[in-house]
């Protein structure tokens, strides 16, 4: 007898667990249902509370309009002296006369330490490069008017000239001229195609360098 009620009671346990099986497989298979915000009873209390507060009561208008009349203002004519403005002009019209009155010798004279002196040149120019594929980047030099350089197997620079600015310029500068080859290696028959020709400015490489889906190269610097 006690044998035959464990073996109900162990098929009624098999029997209950298949269907939980079978609910919990369909509930998984079944669309995902939209999420719903959970509820916060504190800020249900506090919107409660806040709403039940009532406004302060403000001051009652006034039962005549009251009219506000806005002060002139005064405009001194008189003249200050040692204005600066004044003297600013004045010393404009004074440079002006001796413009006129000076020579062409002194003039020139005048004007040498205005003139920017010429460039240097220099023999190597440097170069930074990047593949944005593979994250490879390289800093390399490029000699003036010698042997091409290759990058990563694909670029080719050749540099024409490198120049770095002068002393009395603004910006301490240097610039390049380069021309840039694209040319997979291995692959002979393919004709070179170039992709960059023109100067490169060091002070703005965002500007003036090459800029490519694939790679990116600016001038960093020149060098004897």
């Amino acid at each position: 007898m006690n044998r035959m009620r464990l073996l109900t009671v162990g098929v009624a346990a098999l029997a209950l667990a298949v269907g939980g099986g079978v609910v919990a497989g369909g509930m998984q298979d079944a669309p995902p249902q939209d999420a719903a915000p959970a509820a916060d009873p504190v800020a249900e209390e506090i919107r409660r509370q806040l709403n039940q507060e009532s406004a302060p009561a403000g001051d009652p208008a006034p039962e005549n309009p009251v009219a506000i009349v806005p002060p002139s203002p005064t405009v001194e004519t008189a003249a200050v002296e040692g204005d600066p403005a004044a003297a600013t002009d004045e010393e404009a019209a004074s440079e002006e006369d001796q413009e006129e009155g000076e020579t062409d010798e002194e003039k020139a004279e005048r004007l040498a330490d205005e003139t920017p002196t010429p460039r240097q040149r220099r023999r190597v120019a440097i170069v930074e490069a990047i593949d944005k594929i593979t994250a490879e980047s390289m800093r390399f030099e490029v000699e003036v008017g010698g042997r091409p350089v290759r990058f990563n197997q694909s670029l080719i620079f050749t540099a024409r000239a490198c120049e770095v600015a002068a002393e009395n310029e603004l910006v301490a500068d240097s610039v390049a001229y380069l021309e840039v080859t694209l040319q997979p290696r291995g692959t002979v028959r393919a004709e070179p195609r170039q992709i960059f020709r023109g100067w490169m400015y060091a002070s703005t490489p965002a500007l003036s360098g090459l800029q490519h889906p694939i790679y990116d190269a600016w001038v960093v610097g020149c060098k004897e």
